[in-house]
C-alpha cells in the first residue's frame, strides 16, 4: 500500500473546456470591440463630414449656381462635335495598313493640313476643315477571340497545337488580330463622314499588293471549287454503278443463285463510305462558299457610315458639369485651408509660448 503512494502520479492530460471557452470568448469580445471602434470611427468622420456640408451648405449652393450657369453659356458657344462609326472587316492581312491610313488621317486633322487631308479624302477643303479626329478599334467579344483561336489552331501542325494553349494567345491577343474594326470620325459638320467612306475604303483596295492576294485568293476558291464539284460527279457516277451491281445481284438472288454474305458486307461499307464522302464534299461546298462571300472584298463593310452622324454628348463632355464640379473642388479645398490656418494659429496662440 505504500509502496502505491511512493508512485509518480501521471500527468493530467485532460482539458480545462472551461477555460478554454473563456478564452473564445474573450478573443471574440475583443474582435467585437475592434470592428465597434471602426464603425464608431467611421460614423465619427461621418458626422463630421455632416456638420462641414451644413455649415458651408450655402457657399456650395451658390458655387455650384454660378457654375452651373457660367457651364450652360459655354456649351452654348462652344461648336458642336458629331460622331459617325463605320464597322468593316479586313482581309488578305490589310488591317495593318487600315491602321496606318487612319493615324495619317488623323495626324493631318491635328496638325490642322486641312488641304493635304481634303486631298487624301476627295473632298473640298471646306469640308475637310470640319474634321477633328479619326478613331480606329478593335471590335472583339470573348467568343470572338475563341473562334479565332481554334482557326489558328486548325491551322496548325499537330506537334504545334501542342505546344500552344489558349491562355497563352489570349494574353497575346492584340487588336489586329480582331475580325471586326470599327472606324470613327468626330467633325463639326454631321455629313462629311459619309462623304470620305469611299477614300477611305478605296485607299486600301486600291492597294497591288492586295489585289495580287485576293486574285490569288479568287484562284484557289474556282479551283477548289472544280475539285469538289468533280469529285462528286465522280462518287455519284460510283453510287448509280453500285446500284446497278446490286439491282444484277437481287435478280440472281431470285434465280436462286446463291451469293456470298461477304462480299455484300463489304458492298455495303463502300456504299456507306461513298455517303459520307458526299456528306464531306457537301459541306466543304458550303465552306468554301462562305469563304468566298467573305473574301469577295479587301475591305468588308458590315456597317456603313450613317447618312448623318449624332451629336457627341456626355455628362463628362459637358461644361455645365464640369465646371460646377471644378469650383466646388476649388471652394471646399480653400475651405479646408482656411480652417487648418486657423486651427494652426489658436494651437500656437495657446500652446507656445
Amino acid at each position: 500500500m505504500n509502496e502505491d503512494l511512493r508512485k509518480p502520479q501521471p500527468p493530467n492530460e485532460e482539458v480545462d473546456l472551461g477555460q478554454l471557452f473563456n478564452a473564445i470568448g474573450r478573443l471574440f469580445e475583443r474582435f467585437f470591440r475592434f470592428i465597434g471602434r471602426i464603425f464608431k470611427g467611421l460614423f465619427g468622420v461621418i458626422l463630421l463630414f455632416l456638420f462641414f456640408i451644413q455649415k458651408h451648405f450655402v457657399k456650395f449652393a451658390v458655387v455650384v449656381v454660378i457654375g452651373f450657369i457660367i457651364g450652360a453659356i459655354l456649351d452654348a458657344k462652344k461648336e458642336p462635335k458629331y460622331i459617325s462609326t463605320m464597322v468593316i472587316e479586313p482581309n488578305f492581312n490589310s488591317v495593318q495598313q487600315l491602321y496606318n491610313n487612319i493615324a495619317f488621317y488623323n495626324e493631318l486633322a491635328k496638325a490642322e493640313d486641312f488641304l493635304s487631308l481634303s486631298e487624301a479624302l476627295s473632298i473640298t477643303e471646306t469640308e475637310a476643315l470640319a474634321i477633328r479626329k479619326f478613331k480606329v478599334e478593335s471590335y472583339s467579344d470573348e467568343n470572338q477571340k475563341i473562334v479565332l483561336f481554334d482557326k489558328f489552331v486548325r491551322s496548325l501542325d499537330t506537334t504545334t497545337q501542342k505546344a500552344i494553349d489558349m491562355k497563352s494567345y489570349l494574353e497575346n491577343f492584340n487588336s489586329y488580330d480582331a475580325r471586326f474594326h470599327t472606324i470613327s470620325v468626330i467633325a463639326s459638320v454631321n455629313t462629311v463622314a459619309k462623304k470620305i467612306q469611299p477614300a477611305i475604303i478605296s485607299s486600301i483596295s486600291n492597294n497591288s499588293y492586295f489585289n495580287l492576294q485576293k486574285d490569288i485568293s479568287d484562284s484557289n476558291i474556282k479551283l477548289q471549287d472544280s475539285l469538289y464539284n468533280k469529285q462528286i460527279t465522280e462518287i455519284d457516277s460510283l453510287q448509280l454503278l453500285y446500284k446497278r451491281v446490286m439491282l444484277k445481284e437481287a435478280e440472281r438472288s431470285l434465280q436462286g443463285t446463291n451469293i456470298s454474305l461477304g462480299e455484300n458486307g463489304r458492298q455495303d461499307n463502300k456504299e456507306l463510305s461513298l455517303i459520307n464522302k458526299m456528306e464531306d464534299l457537301q459541306l466543304g461546298l458550303v465552306e468554301l462558299n462562305k469563304e468566298r462571300g467573305n473574301k469577295s472584298s479587301i475591305l468588308n463593310v458590315i456597317s456603313d457610315f450613317p447618312r448623318k452622324g449624332v451629336r457627341d454628348k456626355g455628362i463628362l463632355k459637358s461644361y455645365k458639369f464640369l465646371i460646377p464640379s471644378a469650383l466646388l473642388i476649388v471652394t471646399v479645398l480653400l475651405i479646408l485651408l482656411l480652417s487648418l490656418n486657423k486651427y494652426l494659429k489658436n494651437y500656437s496662440r495657446n500652446n507656445i509660448t
